[in-house]
């Protein structure tokens, strides 16, 4: 289980970044050779990720529902992830899968969102948490227990 960090922090990124939601829905509970493939490729490709740390990942989080599960990662930059999702090992054949088995069924669908976010335009706080989301793939730093979201924001686009 992941340490808990008592007290209050805040995540800073030195630099923009992007943010990948990629998830999956499974859309007929009892097609499991249809959707059982995709949640798996989505584990290997995390495992993938993060052994080859250079190609701009930064981390993930993953959180699942009655249906499905999204995952959120971070990455260096839009270039890092876009090269990844055309020339990355597992990704690009995992890819071409999904689109082979959804000319087939709709057992299972898949979706993505992506962000870019510039340096200063975002704020965030963490109390009593492990290192998640933004604060595993940036740096914790403590954070001033009456700062409210506003205050971190504009604080954080002034150090920028």
């Amino acid at each position: 289980m992941a340490k808990i960090k008592r007290g209050r922090y805040t995540a800073k990124m030195e630099q923009g970044y992007a943010v990948l939601m990629i998830g999956m829905r499974v859309n007929k509970l009892w097609a499991i050779p249809s959707w059982l493939p995709v949640f798996t490729a989505m584990g290997r490709m995390i495992r993938e990720l993060y052994t080859n740390k250079e190609w701009g990942f930064l981390s993930a989080e993953f959180m699942f529902t009655a249906r499905g599960v999204t995952v959120i990662q971070y990455w260096r930059s839009f270039e890092d992830m876009e090269r990844y999702a055309k020339e990355g090992g597992i990704h690009l054949k995992a890819w071409r899968e999904f689109n082979q088995l959804s000319r087939k069924t709709d057992a299972v669908g898949i979706y993505h969102e992506s962000y870019l976010i510039e340096p200063g335009q975002y704020e965030n706080v963490y109390v009593n948490m492990p290192s998640f989301g933004l604060g595993k793939a940036g740096n914790l730093i403590p954070a001033d227990p009456h700062q409210a979201a506003r205050d971190r924001l504009s604080h954080n686009d002034k150090q920028e």
